[in-house]
């Protein structure tokens, strides 16, 4: 992004170490450069934690490096203690270019040129532990590593009948734990932000002899390795091992297998591009007066942030941690963590009641099966039980309804269910009269193409599939030059997967419905490939969506390109699917699911006493059938009846969809000449409001 805005961009090796030492470590970055290095995890440039950088005269080194190649604008990717020494570093920029003019090291003039120094941070930690943002660059790719392990382990504890106790990453905040306990429907989870009760052993050992008096196998227990009491004494597995559950026990410590790894499709699009698209354009219209900023994630925007706001907002927490403030910790750990942690305690930490309600609440699925439909019915039915509710399954869809396919689901049925993939309960594509009852719709689709919602359930799922699919089919060709794979993926009319997955595995283009494309566009394809076989990365990807044109078919592009690349490249072409609606589902989609089950149950709880009339439910208002959707920062509730005019009916698609506005970066980063891309909106600076959870907006 750098390049193409017409900068020169730098690398810094071995962090502060290298921008100290100067030199070799400080290198002129070049297209080639970043090219085949989106599947690999940590860092290339390296990383170094750095003393030297501490001391004054480590800093003036540096500036003194950074005066001398001219260069103005940092990006830092750490943690709060990185970000909070880059913001040290600007704040006595001034001072350190006055000490190196009077030392002789610079001249006047080179001190006039670098007069400001702008800087901007993106936080880089596997623990999610800085507030301001819903998710660091890592935590994704980091909860991948442990369901893969946790899911390993489930097997082998079903099994036996064992008890469980997984610690995971996580000294100073317990997200890692949290969300594994929400993906993995975890007995009990331990985090530093809310310890136990009182006689918390007691209670624990209770939780796990109901859960296999209501015919479990196993128990699972989720630990964060910085989990305390209420005194602050470590709660460590061999403690928890000792204390005798009942149970055959056993205990894993995950380690430093957390860190490592691919990186989730998820940190390759949301995190690394549309953060780092950010990154830039905040350091290109930063000021002298412009404070220093982070770039975080809310929702599926990229949002400036005040660097030192969210540093002290980060150990506010710490700080409430220390003093016994434990609702205040979670809280100013941000809207999402307090989200989790509430329904979690609302899955694992309530008991049914004895007094029955009156209503019943049926769950169906419909359409094509994906992954994470089972963890939204899991939750949807131990939140309705939790309310007294009587909760049926209804087997095979609407079909399964006009014929009496329906039964009781009870607590113990769905245990296990948020692992698993598909549909438990069957799924098929019908269509019928509608009734006048209260209806809640999750969107759960790999295509991604519901009206009302930014994010489906499964499309996380099916987009890492694609993605890691993709990575293989390019190391195959690794002892292979000048070949251009091309890849179809599903999605109907709907581009988001061609889109997401071009983003995540660096592909040249990516042919959707939404974009129309013509022979010309297809010519300068080619054109860009044979260019791109003349550099020193000879490989091209090239995706299409299945629907994306009724003439341009993958064979026909297949054919096209191999016929014209003769001499330059050849061609290979995969259709990737129905193995991109399989497999088990990501930490996203579980977690995704069951906080929607969650909120639809309580929602039609909620509804339906409305609606309750002389002994019986008629609901025909608008507001009584809605789509359950992620809209930019949060779930909402919205009218079927509101979404009809955003509906393109025929091509089964929303005529708005966000993922449009991406479509430009896929373009700049295949080194497209010519790309449009508006950068002309203005940008906007939050804050962080402490104790609230809340944001208000500046203009910069």
């Amino acid at each position: 992004m750098g390049i193409y805005t017409g900068a020169k961009v730098y690398f810094v090796h071995e962090g502060y170490q290298g921008l100290v030492d100067g030199g070799d470590n400080i290198k002129l970055a070049t297209w080639e450069s970043v090219s085949m290095m989106l599947h690999l995890g940590g860092t290339v440039i390296g990383s170094a934690r750095c003393m030297d950088f501490k001391e004054k005269w480590g800093r003036l080194k540096a500036a003194c490096n950074l005066v001398k190649l001219g260069i103005t604008n940092l990006c830092v990717i750490g943690g709060d203690g990185s970000l909070t020494g880059a913001n040290q570093f600007r704040t006595e920029w001034s001072e350190l270019l006055a000490d190196l003019t009077k030392g002789g090291k610079i001249s006047a003039e080179e001190a006039n040129r670098s007069s400001h120094l702008n800087i901007v941070g993106m936080v880089g930690s596997i623990d999610n532990d800085f507030c301001g943002t819903d998710m660091t660059i890592g935590t994704d790719s980091a909860l991948h590593r442990i369901i893969e392990v946790v899911d390993a382990i489930t097997t082998t504890a079903q099994s036996h009948q064992r008890t469980f106790i997984l610690e995971v990453m996580g000294r100073h905040c317990g997200y890692l734990a949290l969300v594994t306990a929400l993906a993995c429907g975890a007995d009990w989870v331990f985090i530093p932000e809310m310890p136990p009760e009182e006689n918390w052993e007691e209670h624990l050992c209770k939780r796990l002899i109901a859960q296999r008096g209501r015919g479990s196998r196993l128990n699972v227990i989720i630990l964060a390795e910085g989990a305390q009491d209420r005194n602050q004494k470590p709660i460590t597995c061999d403690q928890l091992v000792s204390k005798k559950l009942g149970f055959d026990t056993r205990s894993t410590i995950l380690g430093h297998v957390q860190r490592g790894g691919t990186p989730s499709a998820f940190d390759r699009i949301l995190v690394i591009h549309l953060m780092g698209v950010e990154a830039v354009m905040a350091l290109l219209e930063a000021t002298p007066e412009t404070p220093a900023c982070v770039v975080s994630l809310s929702g599926n925007m990229a949002v400036r942030l005040p660097l030192m706001e969210c540093v002290q907002v980060t150990k506010d927490v710490t700080v409430a941690m220390t003093e016994g403030r434990f609702e205040d910790a979670v809280k100013l750990r941000g809207k999402s963590f307090q989200n989790n942690w509430d329904t979690y305690k609302m899955l694992a930490h309530v008991t049914p009641p004895e007094m029955k309600s009156n209503i019943n609440i049926a769950i169906i699925n419909v359409g094509a099966p994906c992954a994470g439909m089972n963890a939204a019915v899991r939750a949807a039915v131990r939140v309705g039980i939790i309310q007294g509710h009587q909760m049926l399954a209804v087997h095979d869809g609407f079909d399964g309804l006009a014929n009496g396919q329906i039964e009781p689901i009870i607590w113990a049925q769905v245990g296990g269910w948020t692992g698993k993939g598909g549909s438990n309960l069957g799924t098929k594509r019908e269509m019928y009269e509608e009734l006048c009852i209260p209806m809640v719709v999750i969107p759960a689709t790999v295509s991604n193409n519901v009206p009302g919602s930014d994010f489906s359930i499964g499309a996380d799922t099916a987009l890492n599939t694609i993605t890691m699919t993709c990575d293989r089919i390019k190391q195959s060709a690794a002892g292979t030059k000048r070949r251009v794979f091309i890849i179809e993926t599903m999605g109907g009319y709907c581009g988001y997967l061609a889109t997401m997955a071009g983003l995540s595995s660096g592909a040249d283009d990516a042919y959707i419905y939404e974009e129309p494309f013509h022979i010309r566009d297809l010519e300068l394809n080619v054109e860009h490939l044979i260019e791109k076989m003349k550099t020193s990365v000879k490989r091209g990807l090239i995706l299409r969506n299945s629907n994306a044109n009724e003439n341009y078919t993958t064979q026909f592009l297949y054919n096209l390109y191999s016929e014209e690349g003769k001499g330059t490249f050849d061609c290979r072409m995969n259709v990737l699917g129905h193995m991109q609606q399989g497999g088990t589902p990501s930490p996203f989609d579980r977690n995704f699911g069951t906080k929607m089950g969650s909120k639809s149950v309580l929602w039609l709880t909620n509804k339906l006493k409305e609606c309750y009339r002389h002994g019986r439910i008629f609901a025909n208002m608008p507001d009584s059938a809605c789509v359950l959707g992620m809209k930019k920062r949060s779930l909402v509730f919205q009218p079927l009846a509101s979404l009809k005019d955003d509906t393109d009916f025929e091509h089964r698609i929303p005529k708005t969809e966000w993922w449009l506005r991406l479509r430009p970066i896929l373009k700049i980063l295949a080194k497209y000449d010519t790309v449009e891309m508006d950068t002309s909106e203005v940008a906007a600076m939050e804050h962080v409001i402490k104790k609230t959870g809340l944001v208000k907006r500046d203009k910069m």
